[in-house]
């Protein structure tokens, strides 16, 4: 049987027309979504209320017929589940209570998380079952750079100068950090994949912070960690790496032997991307979220013009970053009719 267009071309086979799914693809901009949360007093609470989150996850494949689900969480929940108090500001975004000093490390455990994360692995089993055959699961997790960023500035910010000075002042204490993130996060993708996820995908929203050899001790090689811990466990399950807003940098990230796919966001040229990483690595991306607000003709030229410089080589077809709130549900079926129709020139 068919693993589904999807796993197929992580696993290196080329259709004529490539995969599509979106990132944040169950979201604030589809009303059926919007229902539900409303049923729900809080974020984290909805994240960790099965039906609700598998109800969620399933509304995008039901309305667009996409070729992967991704499971709705949170990358936060890893946060959560260690210990750190977590919740969600209506019109804020995430709030932590930040760590300041290395000795709160002692109060962060991974010995909870798999407990405490029960209902997201819960969610993903019944989301499995509930999808076609052909429609990969996806589970997911935070990179620990990000997670990091979160964990020690209590939320997003505008400089990071907390996590930066952090890292650069006490490297010894911030490696701890990341190595018990890197543990923590392999616990989490294993029980996603045990769950029934096919494959999973790893963000790190706030590298592109870094500069370079920051950049590759703290965001690749934990990633790289990450990947040989899972593979270790389930030697077959692909794993998808996206480094945001790293620019060229991207060229450390082909790593196809921790790496099945690259997810690269809207700064990075298509053009550059075929030419440097797609003979390494199948690519993942890249379209502006906001020309998925714009849709009509400019939406069409640009989604044909990714596809004319990407669907040629290993492709999975997705956004530079998430479906954001604004987004109209019919420009979502207008793209996936692109790509669906989309004709490779000779």
């Amino acid at each position: 049987m068919s693993r589904g267009k999807f796993l197929e071309t992580l696993a290196g086979t080329r259709f004529p027309t490539p995969p599509i799914w979106l990132m944040r693809q169950a979201g604030r901009y589809l009303p059926e979504y919007r229902a539900v949360r409303a049923t729900t007093k809080s974020f984290l609470e909805f994240c960790y209320t099965p039906e609700k989150a598998v109800e969620v996850t399933l509304q995008p494949i039901r309305r667009f017929g996409l070729d992967a689900a991704i499971i709705f969480s949170d990358i936060l929940v890893v946060p959560d589940a260690l210990g750190q108090k977590v919740w969600f500001a209506e019109g804020e975004g995430p709030k932590l209570e930040p760590l300041t000093d290395p000795a709160q490390f002692g109060q962060l455990s991974r010995a909870r998380l798999t407990d405490r994360l029960a209902p997201v692995y819960a969610a993903i089993s019944a989301a499995r079952q509930a999808l076609p055959a052909d429609t990969a699961l996806l589970g997911f997790a935070g990179a620990p750079f990000t997670l990091a960023c979160y964990m020690i500035e209590g939320g997003g910010s505008r400089d990071f100068a907390k996590v930066k000075l952090w890292a650069y002042r006490h490297p010894d204490s911030f490696a701890l950090l990341v190595d018990l993130l890197v543990e923590a996060i392999v616990d989490h993708l294993a029980n996603q994949v045990e769950a029934g996820a096919d494959a999973v995908q790893l963000f790190d929203s706030w590298a592109g912070i870094l500069p370079e050899e920051q950049l590759f001790g703290w965001s690749l090689e934990p990633m790289v960690r990450i990947a040989h811990g899972l593979r270790a466990r389930h030697p077959k399950v692909p794993i998808i790496a996206f480094p945001r807003a790293v620019g060229p940098a991207a060229l450390m990230y082909r790593r196809p032997d921790s790496f099945a796919a690259l997810s690269i966001d809207t700064g990075i040229g298509a053009h550059w991307a075929a030419k440097e990483l797609q003979p390494t690595i199948c690519l993942q991306g890249n379209l502006d979220p906001i020309m998925l607000v714009a849709g009509g003709p400019a939406l069409e030229r640009e989604a044909t013009r990714i596809l004319d410089k990407l669907g040629h080589g290993s492709f999975v077809f997705n956004l530079g970053h998430g479906v954001i709130p604004q987004t109209p549900p019919e420009h979502v079926a207008q793209l996936v009719e692109i790509v669906r129709n989309w004709k490779p020139s000779a």
